[in-house]
Order: structure tokens, then sequence, then C-alpha cells
């Protein structure tokens, strides 16, 4: 599948290198979606979602193993039980002119088992591929268009911004060391001398 985006090659490169921007495009069927490691651009960046569909629920866990800027982005990862089915993506970038950018996605499986191939056959593989037409149009959408606010971006797993500490702030327990009566600190007591 592919689309054509009225943007330059290094702008396209840059959204979709960053794994921590996909929710802003793909969460219309990329549920539950989190980092797996603090870097979220270039080779070894990664990420963890969940598709639901009407066969059951997936999960999917990729890594960047190769980012060619501004040309070619692939990523390696597994889906299916226990993450057992290989799972890759490559987004090829070409300029068939001057500001517009075609970007062709490859998505792929290789299912380990006669049950994971049954399940591709009966509606995954076409709900893949509809959700990713939908994401590259999306995608268009937010390079092309004005945005009115910052794009929608993905935390690592169980970190909250909104719950983190703040520097500055307390957080009911005291790290000083001197005694709030400013005198010196009391002297720590020795520990037990055992029998000599």
């Amino acid at each position: 599948m592919h689309a054509h985006i009225s943007a330059p090659r290094e702008d396209v490169f840059a959204l979709i290198a960053d794994v921590a921007a996909r929710p802003a495009w793909c969460d219309h069927f990329m549920k539950d979606y989190r980092l797996l490691t603090p870097r979220s651009t270039g080779v070894g960046a990664g990420a963890r979602f969940r598709l639901d569909w009407r066969g059951g629920t997936r999960y999917v866990e990729y890594t960047i193993v190769e980012a060619r800027s501004p040309r070619r982005i692939v990523e390696d990862g597994g889906t299916g039980r226990l993450g057992r089915t290989p799972y890759g993506a490559e987004y090829d970038l070409t300029s068939p002119s001057a500001g517009l950018t075609r970007v062709e996605l490859t998505l792929w499986t290789d299912p380990e088992n006669r049950i994971e191939r049954l399940r591709e056959a009966l509606g995954f593989r076409s709900f893949v591929r509809k959700r990713s037409r939908r994401a590259l149009d999306r995608l268009r959408a937010i390079l092309e268009e004005d945005r009115d606010g910052p794009l929608a971006r993905a935390t690592i797993a169980g970190y909250e911004p909104r719950k983190a500490p703040r520097f500055g702030t307390r957080a009911g327990r005291s790290f000083r060391t001197e005694p709030d009566d400013g005198g010196l600190p009391a002297a720590r007591p020795e520990p037990p001398k055992v029998a000599e």
C-alpha cells in the first residue's frame, strides 16, 4: 500500500522514525501503545501494542532495525502466541517531484503453525491492511494540514508523566542530612558487637 504526501521527504521520515509519535496516526487500531526503550527514534527504538479484531486480541512488539534517512525504515518484531510469529514492516520513501513524498508500506508476518495461518486467512490480514491504509491517510493529514496542538505521544510502559515527581516538590520524605534545629547531625549508633 502507498500514499502520496505533499511534504518534504525528511519531514515524513522524521515522523515515521519517531515511534513515540505513532499514536498520533495509528491509535485507531493500535491500542495500549507503549515504548520499549527510553529512546524513541532511530535504530533500537521500539514499541508494544495490542490489536483487537473480531478473531481475538494480538500483541505486537517491534524494534526499528534499519533507518536510512530519508529513504527507508525497517521494523522487525513478533506477534501471535508468545510473540513467536515473526512480524515486519518496511517504509520506503521516494520523492517523485519536489515537495512530494511517496510512502510505500509493506507489512508481513510468517505464521509459525496452522492455527496462526488460519487466523490470518480468516481476517487478520485484511484487518491490518485496512487499518494501515487509514493510518497512511492520517499521516498525510498530519503533515499536510495545520495542527491545533502537539501530537499525541506514547510513553514507556507504566510511566505516567502527570504522576511523576517534579523537582522542587516534596514527596513526603526528606533526604536532608542536617537536622532542622541547625545543629550537627547526630552520630550514628554503632552496630552491636558480637561476642569476642
